[in-house]
């Protein structure tokens, strides 16, 4: 049955903060840190009422001065009790885990040690180098140092970093039950992500309650988020291509007309459309058009540096996605302050601007899909109650849950990965044809081998096209779309030491335990001496076998396990789709960095660094998912993410 949506809200609303900080926020919704406030005062507040009886007894009255309120003092007991239960919490933890450790015949793992008490001057470094530097720096000093497996312990908090694969297997697949996304982090990604499928966990009890007329069991949540999704990911429908066909040739006349103009195009942006609109296609059966209206012209398109930003690129599209990827820098951050950050959020909630602009947005994309599946079941009616074989993702939801938030918490988490996931690996796919043309020519060449000139690729075809997937791995391999995550351990449990001469690894219940794939897909001791180079031939010759084959944890660009993206068939399809059509129609790629902003392009420093951040022709962003930097120019338009020129496609003859 058809939904109601909470108020509609513009497409584009004033992005500012507001001059007042109303302690509750806006629309009276308590903050974050007036949660986490909340949250800690019970035992205050018996320390407070304890030291206030106390004060005001008659035995201890008699030695307290005259001139001390028992009031003041039972305040003063209470701030004083904050660090002494800081430190006794501590060495009582620190006391257990170890006692719990050499019980079963483990060990610690091994820590990092800062200058400053909770490890604070290692916090802040790490967070100016994820803000200013290449994914992995810090982390990479640290790892030098310590190993590959090390607690950075930010703020006492157990917090064990690791790069090893077989810890990744055990966290993903053989011991996934034990490993959750974690209150922690439910709760700092919330505001973005609610309770869809990247934030659900097997004890979700917010989202149980929400869908409690499924009569569920708790710890069945995420596989029912996954159990909702699953039919839309059938052969079927992932090898039907028709549904990106018009898009992709909007892609390719967008590009030509941009070309014709002598200025380069950021195929970040294009693609970000491309992925938008056969995002929504795929999943509601109606597609916004971000690139396929008449009225979407190359005026529309961020212009590059140094030409005055384009006022039409501020569409309601672009609004949303630079709304959407503010929002990810928040919570990003939040995780990245530890169990601390709601203290910077008491007066305002700075994920809820930007979330706004996402959700007006969204709206009006779940009112079109409702009102078209309204129109369906009016039909479906009219003709006996026959059921349609076209079910689209917004219709089974509608048909288990009549919850609107449910409905577009999922809706959203459904399209970061249709949308951001997939515009970034053909973005950097992309861009490293630029830089290996003899790559572009060879897996041209396959293309027109396999496909033809102006033919339109069948499933049958791009399964056969070895090379375009190897292309596309070693993309995934150098510059995954989700280069680092996290779970959390549930119950205490031991991994096995990297140097088998040493006791296992004591991970202890509630540790948090970042993982990243990006560094782990660079170790030149798993993928040999050559890890940093740009090698599609590693997925076809013998270094497959010799690396990958044996040891299949080593490549995690989609995760692994029971958990697994389920959509990964459908973006090898669709990603593979539209290289075949692009390198249909043009015969080489040319990077363009002096259409890159200057903030967008990789610093001086950088160049001669060890690795590929001394070879990066542009600047990689990370939030919850990685990007080309791109740079917002007085809130009025948008520069270029990832300059290109493409070259036409030589006379038929030279095909």
């Amino acid at each position: 049955m058809p939904i109601k949506l909470p108020g509609r809200a513009g497409y584009i609303k004033e992005t500012k903060l507001p001059s007042s900080k109303p302690i509750l926020g806006n629309n009276m919704a308590p903050t974050p840190g007036v949660i986490f406030i909340f949250q800690q005062l019970p035992i205050p507040a018996l320390i407070f009422l304890t030291s206030y009886l106390l004060a005001r007894s008659q035995p201890v009255a008699a030695w307290i001065p005259w001139f001390l309120p028992a009031s003041l003092l039972a305040l003063f007991t209470t701030f004083l009790s904050f660090p002494l239960r800081v430190l006794i919490y501590v060495q009582l933890k620190e006391y257990r885990h170890r006692r719990e450790a050499e019980r079963i015949g483990a060990r610690l793992a091994p820590r990092l040690v800062g200058k400053e008490m909770g490890n604070r001057d290692q916090m802040r470094w790490l967070m100016k180098c994820w803000r200013e530097g290449y994914p992995g720096d810090g982390l990479w000093e640290i790892m030098k140092q310590y190993g590959y497996v090390v607690d950075t312990h930010v703020f006492w908090i157990d917090n064990t970093f690791t790069l090893e694969p077989e810890h990744l297997k055990i966290i993903l697949s053989t011991d996934a039950e034990n490993y959750v996304k974690g209150e922690r982090f439910r709760f700092a990604f919330h505001d973005v992500l609610g309770d869809g499928i990247f934030n659900a966990d097997s004890t979700s009890l917010l989202l149980t309650l929400r869908v409690y007329e499924l009569t569920r069991p708790i710890g069945d949540i995420w596989k029912f988020h996954r159990s909702i999704s699953r039919p839309f990911f059938t052969h079927a429908r992932i090898s039907n291509f028709t549904l990106f066909e018009q898009s992709a040739t909007d892609v390719i006349r967008l590009i030509n007309e941009r070309m014709e103009t002598g200025t380069a195009i950021d195929f970040q942006d294009l693609m970000q459309r491309y992925t938008l609109e056969t995002g929504t296609a795929f999943l509601f059966g109606s597609t916004i058009h971000t690139l396929s209206s008449p009225a979407v012209t190359p005026s529309h398109l961020p212009l590059p540096y140094p030409l005055p930003p384009s006022p039409l690129s501020q569409s309601a599209e672009q609004a949303f996605a630079t709304a959407f990827h503010a929002a990810q820098e928040v919570i990003a951050t939040r995780e990245r302050r530890g169990w601390m950050w709601p203290l910077k959020e008491i007066f305002e909630d700075t994920a809820k601007v930007h979330m706004d602009v996402v959700t007006g947005y969204l709206d009006t994309v779940l009112e079109r899909a409702m009102e078209r599946k309204r129109v369906k079941d009016e039909e479906r009616e009219k003709l006996g109650g026959k059921v349609e074989e076209e079910e689209t993702l917004l219709d089974h939801l509608l048909t288990v849950t009549s919850d609107p938030v449910l409905v577009k918490d999922e809706v959203l988490n459904v399209l970061i990965a249709a949308r951001d996931t997939m515009a970034a690996t053909l973005t950097f796919c992309i861009y490293f044809l630029t830089q290996h043309p003899e790559v572009a020519q060879k897996l041209r060449q396959e293309v027109l081998e396999k496909v033809g000139a102006e033919k339109c690729p069948t499933y049958e075809e791009i399964k056969e096209m070895r090379y375009l997937k190897a292309v596309l791995n070693e993309t995934l391999r150098l510059l995954p779309p989700v280069p680092f995550n996290v779970r959390e351990a549930r119950t205490s449990t031991t991994w096995p030491s990297p140097d088998p001469t040493q006791k296992p690894i004591y991970i202890p219940a509630g540790s948090s335990v970042p993982y990243s794939v990006i560094m782990m897909h660079r170790r030149k001791d798993l993928w040999g001496p050559d890890a940093e180079e740009f090698d599609p031939e590693r997925f076809l010759d013998e270094r497959l076998k010799k690396y990958l084959v044996p040891n299949p944890f080593i490549f995690l660009p989609f995760n692994g396990g029971p958990r697994i993206c389920i959509g990964q068939q459908l973006a090898y399809n669709q990603m593979s789709y539209l290289l075949i059509r692009i390198l249909q129609s043009f015969s080489s790629f040319i990077l363009c960095p002096d259409a890159f902003p200057p903030d967008a392009r990789p610093p001086k420093e950088w160049e001669g660094m060890e690795g590929r951040k001394g070879k990066e022709k542009f600047r990689p962003l990370f939030v919850l998912t990685m990007s080309s930097k791109v740079v917002e120019v007085a809130n009025s338009g948008f520069r270029e993410g990832c300059g290109l020129k493409l070259r036409r496609r030589m006379l038929r003859s030279d095909n």
